[in-house]
């Protein structure tokens, strides 16, 4: 077994779940990935297979019919599931973001309701919370939710929903109070039914977003026209905690990308080591050529940093403490790492590595993904500067 991405420390029930999720990456994602991911294909078997493993409930607690594992458990399997492919991974994280927003910050009555259906994977989630000309601004957001009676009704346009389409909840950040800000911000549960088109009275979603990477998982918009929500759809039951209620899934959404990182840096590396021990030249296996040999040796401590600061992200956010320094970290130091490794990678295939037969080439599409989501470079060195300055 390889040293590289090895966690001490961990139970035998973590050990368990682990070694089930590489044997199914293994057997149920790797020999189809390239298929699915060349014809943008939902991949709806393996999702079937993860919601049989409970992959689904996997931080829901027990008592919703979850397995109530720690954000460790799930970086790790997360891990896994990116070295298989990227895209599964996605599919998993934004219904783990909804599931944690609702079970620290929802009513008892939404915990009850929507908890054991998400752990069982009847109800799949996203989270909403980018428009077109906000990007990283949060703050600009536009769309709004005005009181009609004991309703509210959401005007608006939403933008890159991560499993917009096959989700059937989702948490849309809107604003209930323009003028007051942050404080003015407000998230509701919304549902509605799979798909594309009107899937639910005044909310539409147009189509799947064409992508250069990062496919098999629908990307999509959101278009609220004058949709009717009942007030008890608002997470928490309170309006104007929706900024605080979504920074914190995002924080531990950071935790998942790093760990995506550092799952899709492995296996770049790994196929970079395969292709140099059996690919010769001038009498010998390329890894043995000094030049190849420093690469592989930079790749793996890349690979391993990414991971440590995965795991320390993870550990300080299941100790009860915030962690948005740490996730800022691991998130910026993973995707970028990721980066590099993969184009390591790339280089050492050489010629090979621009034919879409070999897996490098999808890998070096997915990459720079990760430098975007969950928020840039320089939003995290932002997060990472103030909170450095705070002492």
């Amino acid at each position: 077994m390889s040293r590289l991405q090895q966690t001490y420390g961990l139970s035998d029930d973590q050990r368990e779940i682990l070694a089930t999720v590489r044997a199914f990456v293994d057997r149920e994602i790797l020999p189809v990935a390239a298929e699915l991911e060349r014809t943008d294909t939902y991949p709806q078997a393996i999702v079937d297979g993860m919601r049989d493993l409970g992959l689904f409930g996997l931080v829901i607690d027990e008592q919703y019919g979850g397995l109530g594992e720690s954000l460790l458990t799930y970086a790790l399997v997360v891990e896994e599931l990116a070295r298989g492919w990227m895209s599964v991974s996605g599919i998993v994280n934004t219904h783990f973001i909804v599931a944690w927003m609702v079970a620290q910050h929802g009513t008892p009555e939404q915990k009850a309701h929507y908890l054991p259906k998400m752990a069982a994977g009847e109800i799949r989630g996203a989270f909403s919370m980018s428009e077109p000309h906000c990007g990283s601004d949060v703050s600009a957001i536009r769309t709004r939710a005005v009181p009609d009676g004991t309703d509210y009704l959401i005007t608006g346009q939403k933008m890159w929903l991560t499993n917009g389409a096959s989700a059937n909840l989702v948490a849309t950040l809107v604003k209930t109070d323009p003028d007051a800000g942050h404080k003015g911000m407000t998230t509701f549960l919304v549902d509605k039914t799979p798909g594309f088109g009107e899937v639910a009275p005044g909310l539409t979603v147009p189509g799947k977003i064409e992508k250069m990477g990062y496919k098999g998982v629908d990307t999509t918009e959101f278009l609220f026209d004058g949709h009717r929500i009942p007030a008890a759809q608002i997470l928490g039951g309170e309006p104007g905690r929706g900024f605080y209620q979504m920074m914190d899934g995002v924080e531990v959404g950071r935790v998942n990308v790093a760990a995506r990182g550092a799952g899709v840096a492995r296996r770049a590396y790994d196929l970079a080591l395969a292709y140099a021990r059996e690919r010769e030249t001038f009498g010998k296996p390329i890894a043995e050529h000094q030049a190849v040999m420093f690469r592989l040796a930079e790749m793996a401590t890349k690979v391993e940093a990414a991971h440590q600061m995965v795991v320390m992200a993870a550990r300080r956010k299941d100790s009860g403490e915030r962690n948005d320094l740490e996730s800022g970290m691991a998130k910026y130091l993973a995707s970028e790492y990721c980066k590099e490794v993969v184009e390591d990678s790339f280089r050492i295939h050489g010629g090979y590595a621009y034919s879409k037969e070999y897996e490098i080439e999808r890998l070096y599409r997915e990459a720079p993904m990760l430098l975007i989501g969950e928020g840039t470079a320089d939003i995290q060195k932002m997060i990472i500067g103030r909170r450095l300055l705070e002492g």
